[in-house]
This record gives structure tokens, sequence and C-alpha cells, in this order.
């Protein structure tokens, strides 16, 4: 695969979920729902301070932490993406690679920078702001560098119910399937690792290739002789 084709691939995904975060960002309060499609895709715009789909890592120094090991995680996915091209790794595996390192950079540039950005977003239950949203490049912002918070919005509510009575720990409580609020990085991280783990045999399979062995032999040659 061409490096200027991965590069490419790169800047659309990552301009399409930077742009996407700003829209909500700009447009959206914290925790104000939309319906895309039925009651099952809807945008609904939330902020967490941890890992991908929303999880949390160990407060304010975990914050710090995870976004320090995301960008050593970007930087040596650079070196390893051009590792790969070089090494002529399969194409689709290449691809594969380059959509996690996508979902790092971008979870990764709303952890470093969007403190600075943006000031901050109320959501619904402070009254006295209600449905007032963000602003960008005004000089107030809501956090300093690396303490951004990662902005989500993609919600699938497909199934809503209750486990029976009957189930261990979890039996009357309510369920629903997809819970998780994510966004563009988030989805190309986990597009990327799950196809690897569908195709890997695909991916990693070699080609067996004849090998030319070299006979050495003090034997001496000439017309009359053959090296068998």
């Amino acid at each position: 695969m061409k490096a200027r084709n991965l590069i490419i691939l790169i800047l659309v995904v990552l301009f399409a979920d930077q742009a996407l975060k700003f829209y909500i960002k700009l447009n959206y309060y914290t925790g104000e729902e939309h319906k895309v499609i039925g009651n099952w895709f809807r945008l609904h715009f939330v902020e967490n301070e941890g890992m991908a789909w929303g999880w949390k890592f160990g407060g304010g120094f975990g914050k710090i932490a995870l976004t320090l090991f995301r960008l050593a995680a970007v930087i040596w996915g650079t070196f390893l993406l051009r590792d790969f091209i070089k090494k002529k790794y399969h194409k689709w595996f290449i691809v594969c690679a380059a959509l996690i390192y996508i979902g790092a950079l971008g979870n990764l540039i709303d952890s470093m920078f969007y403190g600075l950005i943006f000031d901050i977003s109320y959501d619904e239950y402070h009254t006295h702001f209600y449905g007032q949203v963000a602003k960008a490049f005004t000089g107030v912002h809501y956090g300093s560098f690396l303490h951004g918070k990662v902005v989500d919005m993609f919600y699938f509510p497909l199934l809503k119910g209750n486990f029976p009575e009957w189930m261990p720990f979890w039996g009357g409580e309510e369920f629903e399937f997809f819970r998780p609020v994510f966004n563009i990085a988030d989805a190309s991280i986990s597009v990327g690792i799950i196809t690897i783990l569908i195709f890997q045999n695909k991916f990693f399979n070699q080609k067996q290739v004849a090998n030319t062995n070299t006979v050495e032999t003090s034997t001496e040659v000439n017309d009359t002789t053959q090296v068998l």
C-alpha cells in the first residue's frame, strides 16, 4: 500500500471525526439529544474524561496519564505504520492499523486541546444556563492543556427492557442495548481491532517461497564434471 493513500485515509477520517465533534460541541448543550432515524439512532451529546466508549480511568491523575499514554501510542504508531508499509504487510491489515491509529489520534486531540479551545457546555440541570452551548476560541476555556474532555455523540438504544426476576444479581433491573455513547474515533478503533481479529489468518498468512540453496563443494568443476 502506498504511503500517500494511507495519509489521505487518515486525514479524511480524522477530519470527519473532528468536524462532527466541533459541530456537536458548538450546537448542543450537554445531554441534548435528537433522533436521527426512529428511536434507535440518535445524536446525544456527552463528554467524558477517560477512555473510549465513555469509560473512566483514575480521576485527574489518571486523565493525564491516559493522555500521555495516547500521545506515546500515536508517536509509536506513526513509525509502526511506516514500517508496515516498508515491509509490505497485507493492504487491509495496514488499513485496519491506520483506523486504530486514527481513533487514538482523534481522541488525543480532544484530550490535549479541547479544554483550551472551548468554554463550558452547560447541561439541562443548570436551569439558569438552560440550552447554552459552548463557544470556541473566546479566550475563556474550561480546562488546561491535557485536561480536555472527549466529545461523544452516537447513541444506538436498539433494545430496552428488564432482566428476568429469577436472574442472579441483575434480576428485575433495567438493561439497554446498545448503551455506550461513542464517536467516530471510537468506532474507528473498534472496526480496526475487530477486523484484524476476524481476518488475522488472512492478514498474517505468509506465502511459502521456494528457497534457493547454494551447495558448496571442493570438487573441481570443468566441462566434464557436473555438480548435482
